[in-house]
């Protein structure tokens, strides 16, 4: 397969993501962060004394994703679940400041906002605590969940499931969204969490990570045999036309249901925070479908733009500037860029 992408090519896959609509259904979340420094430990106990600099609040989990594919130029329509809370005020705030709109989010008074807050000093994550509930969204929210979906699915051009086992991708959900995914003929992918991991069938792109697959299968994967295995079996159980492992510094894997099995080298230069690189890549995999790109070009952006976003400290969405950049510099500097070893299974 041919798979190095041309400074002609990315330019045309960027300008055809324009105005895309993707629908992003998960867990919305806030990300908080205090920024500081450390100088002491605390005579109470052996811990670290942190004088706060400055304090941020972002758009965290599907919002972040959202967030992404507005970076990219697409057009984000973000389906979730807030408290009635000042959480909740503030991330619908958030996402007007944005320019996304807000009419997808359902109110429930029974659950409070997830908030993610994060201590940092030096560059370096000291502590991190979550406010959230898990437990799965009641009936009526279910129901208004697949419905909003409903009424605006003629609109939209793909949409992505981000699941973070916070209760929303209950088995109703789950199998209501796929219903309408197919009925409609719409692009789906998913990046799952470990909890009704296999519920996820027919779907367009199945995208785990290494430990939620290890989790799912309850085997720990070790080599690129290991990979190969549980990937063929996992492409099989789900009946997806594609699923792509991340593996971190060990880059990706994608399967086809055609058999070839593509190895995606990692393109990070220097990781500094890992957070927020699997909601840039199913971000970025997802706009570059919608805008025509092959599985195996999607999938090389995709793992280029989780590279880049690993280079900051903290939850940042894809700069699309410095995403082409990077990929232009391989491009020259290294024949090889985006090439994948190919294999056939049976």
């Amino acid at each position: 397969m041919q798979s190095n992408i041309g400074e002609n090519r990315i330019t045309e896959l960027f300008g055809n993501s324009t105005g895309k609509r993707i629908a992003v259904i998960g867990d919305v979340m806030l990300d908080q962060y205090y920024w500081g420094s450390v100088s002491r430990v605390s005579p109470e106990a052996p811990v670290p004394v942190v004088e706060v600099n400055s304090e941020s609040i972002r758009l965290g989990g599907a919002a972040n994703v959202a967030n992404n594919i507005a970076s990219l130029g697409a057009e984000p329509f973000l389906i979730g679940v807030v408290g009635n809370d000042r959480n909740g005020e503030l991330l619908t705030s958030l996402l007007l400041d944005a320019g996304f709109p807000s009419e997808g989010l359902y109110v429930d008074s029974s659950r409070p906002t997830t908030i993610k807050t994060r201590v940092i000093a030096h560059s370096q994550h000291v502590v991190r605590f979550d406010r959230e509930s898990t437990a799965d969204l009641d009936a009526p929210a279910e129901r208004r969940l697949v419905d909003i979906l409903q009424n605006n699915i003629d609109g939209i051009d793909g949409i992505i499931l981000q699941d973070y086992n916070k209760g929303i991708f209950t088995r109703n959900v789950i199998s209501e969204v796929i219903r309408l995914s197919r009925d409609h003929n719409k692009l789906l992918t998913v990046d799952p969490k470990f909890k009704n991991f296999f519920e996820y069938r027919d779907v367009t792109v199945f995208k785990p990570n290494r430990r939620e697959l290890e989790q799912a299968f309850g085997v720990k994967l070790h080599t690129t045999g290991d990979f190969d295995r549980y990937g063929r079996e996992l492409l099989h159980m789900i009946r997806a036309e594609s699923v792509l492992i991340t593996r971190g510094e060990h880059g990706m894997m994608l399967f086809e249901k055609s058999g070839v099995v593509h190895h995606v080298p990692t393109r990070t230069r220097s990781v500094a925070d890992v957070s927020g690189a699997g909601d840039t890549v199913i971000a970025t995999l997802t706009v570059m479908l919608t805008a025509g790109a092959g599985i195996g070009e999607a999938s090389a952006i995709a793992n280029f733009a989780g590279g880049v976003v690993c280079e900051d400290i903290g939850i940042v969405p894809i700069d699309p500037v410095r995403l082409k950049e990077t990929m232009l510099r391989f491009e020259r500097d290294d024949s090889e860029v985006g090439t994948k070893e190919s294999v056939r299974y049976g």
